[in-house]
C-alpha cells in the first residue's frame, strides 16, 4: 500500500483503491533519507513580500502586539469550546511536554506552538500536521508533529539575538521563521525518541514593528485578514495530489522497503519552505491552521466568520462614507475601521457557558479561534457539502463521486494584532 502511494508522485492511481486510506485520514508518501542527516542551511530564493506598505504614510506605527489562542480537536473526538483551548501567556510558551504524551493538548496528530522569542518582543507561532501515513509502519505521527513545535518554541524562547554592529539599547533581531523552522527540525532529527515520522509546517514570527516572516512547508497554510477582506495568504506545497511537502524522519530499514517496491524518493527540508514577509496594521486578524481546516473551509468561508466575530463584538465597526462615496480615512476600508483599543476585548474574561455550568475564560482571539475550528469539524462530517478537498478530487478523479468534508484532525492559531498607543474604549464587548 505504501509502494501505490509512493509511486502517486509520479501516477496517480485510481482514487478508488486508495479510498479507505482517506477516510481514515491523509495519506502520503515517506520521503526517503537518513534521520539525523539534514543538510546545513541554505537561502532559497522561494521568497516574496506583501510588505508594500513599509514606508507608505498609512502604513503601520506600532509597537505592536499580539493576542494568541489557539483551538483544536481530534477527527475522532467531539469537539468542546471550552476545553479544546489555549490562552497564550506572553511571559510563558507552548508545548512544554517534555516528551510527556499525557501532557499534549487533545489535537491528534496535529500540534501547535506560540512562544515570546527572547527578548526581542516578538511572538512566534505556527502549527505542524503530522503524516497519517505512518501509522501503517507502526509509528505514532503525533510524536513528530507535536516533536518539531515544542522544539521550535524551545528555540524561539532561549534566542539571543545576534546584531554586534547595534547599539545596545537597539532593540534585538528575532530570528527568521525559516531559521526556526531549520533548528526544530534538526533537534528531531537529533532526538532518539523520535525513530520515525513526518509533517508539514507553518511557522511565523511576529515582530514588534509590525512585520511578518512565514515560513510554510506543505499544506498547512494560514490567512492575513483587514478589515473584511483577505489580505494575504500562503499557497499550498504539493508533490502531486494529496502528496504535501514533508519534513521526515525516515529510519533505513523503512528506506530500504520503499527502495524494494521502487517508490520515488521525496526529500523535503526547510530550505524548501515558502517564505513571505507582510506588514501588519492595527487590528488584523492572522488565522494560522493545519489542512483539517483548509480542505474543508474555503477562504472566504473563514472570513466570514471572522467578521461576523469581530463586528459583533465591536472590535470591527461600520464607518459612514463621506459625501462623495469615500471612506474617510484608509483605516476605513470597505466601510469597515478597527477601533482604538482593543485590550478590553482581548484580555481574558470570566464567562459562563451553555456547556459548562462554571465561568470559563474567553478572549476576543480564542472566540475566532474556537469558532473557525467549530466551522472546520462541522464541515469535515458533512456529507452533503463540497469543500476544497471534495472539489480537488472531483478536478483529478471526474469520475469518482466524492461528495462532502474530509474528517481530520484540526489546529487553528489566531493572533490579533494591537497597537496599543491607540487610545479609545470599545462602546461593546463579548
Amino acid at each position: 500500500m505504501a509502494a501505490t502511494l509512493i509511486a502517486s508522485r509520479h501516477q496517480l492511481p485510481s482514487l478508488s483503491s486508495i479510498r479507505p486510506l482517506y477516510r481514515l485520514g491523509r495519506t502520503r508518501p515517506y520521503p526517503s533519507r537518513m534521520a539525523i542527516d539534514p543538510p546545513p542551511f541554505r537561502p532559497d530564493r522561494r521568497s516574496f513580500s506583501t510588505a508594500s506598505s513599509l514606508n507608505s504614510p498609512t502604513g503601520s506605527s506600532g509597537p505592536f502586539t499580539f493576542h494568541v489562542a489557539a483551538s483544536f480537536t481530534g477527527k475522532d473526538r467531539r469537539f468542546d469550546p471550552t476545553t479544546h483551548v489555549f490562552h497564550f501567556d506572553s511571559h510563558n510558551r507552548f508545548p512544554q511536554t517534555k516528551g510527556s504524551k499525557s501532557a499534549r493538548p487533545d489535537s491528534g496528530h496535529d500540534a501547535f506552538f506560540v512562544s515570546p522569542v527572547g527578548t526581542t518582543n516578538a511572538v512566534a507561532l505556527g502549527v505542524a500536521d503530522g503524516v497519517g501515513g505512518w501509522v501503517d509502519s507502526g509509528v505514532d505521527p503525533a510524536d513528530f508533529a507535536h516533536g518539531l513545535c515544542e522544539y521550535i518554541s524551545t528555540a524561539a524562547s532561549e534566542h539571543e539575538s545576534e546584531n554586534p554592529d547595534a547599539a545596545e539599547t537597539a532593540t534585538p533581531l528575532p530570528p527568521s521563521a525559516r531559521n526556526l523552522l531549520q533548528v526544530g527540525y534538526q533537534r528531531v532529527c537529533e532526538d532518539r525518541t523520535i525513530r520515525a515520522g513526518g509533517s508539514t509546517a507553518c511557522v511565523a514570527v511576529a515582530a514588534p514593528d509590525g512585520t511578518l516572516d512565514v515560513a510554510n512547508l506543505g499544506d498547512s497554510g494560514f490567512l492575513q485578514l483587514r478589515l473584511g477582506a483577505v489580505h494575504a495568504s500562503s499557497e499550498p506545497q504539493t508533490h502531486a495530489f494529496n502528496t504535501p511537502f514533508q519534513l521526515s524522519v525516515v529510519p533505513p530499514s523503512v528506506a530500504a522497503r520503499m527502495a524494494a517496491f521502487g517508490g520515488a524518493q521525496l526529500s523535503d527540508f526547510p530550505r524548501d519552505a515558502d517564505v513571505s514577509h507582510h506588514q501588519l496594521r492595527h487590528g488584523d486578524v492572522l488565522v494560522f491552521a493545519s489542512d483539517g481546516v483548509w480542505d474543508n473551509l474555503f477562504d472566504q468561508d473563514v472570513l466570514r466568520i471572522t467578521r461576523r466575530v469581530m463586528t459583533s463584538s465591536g472590535a470591527w465597526v461600520t464607518t459612514p462614507s463621506d459625501s462623495e462615496g469615500q471612506a474617510v480615512a484608509e483605516d476605513n476600508k470597505g466601510g469597515i475601521r478597527v477601533i482604538d483599543d482593543l485590550r478590553p476585548l482581548t484580555a481574558t474574561q470570566e464567562q459562563r457557558s451553555a456547556s459548562s455550568p462554571s465561568r470559563v475564560p474567553v478572549s476576543l482571539q480564542s472566540v475566532l479561534a474556537t469558532e473557525i475550528t467549530a466551522a472546520a469539524k462541522a464541515a469535515s462530517i458533512n456529507s452533503k457539502r463540497d469543500g476544497p478537498f471534495a472539489k480537488e478530487v472531483q478536478k483529478w478523479y471526474p469520475h469518482e463521486n466524492w461528495r462532502g468534508g474530509k474528517v481530520d484532525d484540526v489546529v487553528v492559531v489566531v493572533a490579533v494584532v494591537s497597537d496599543e498607543s491607540r487610545a479609545g474604549r470599545p462602546k461593546s464587548k463579548l
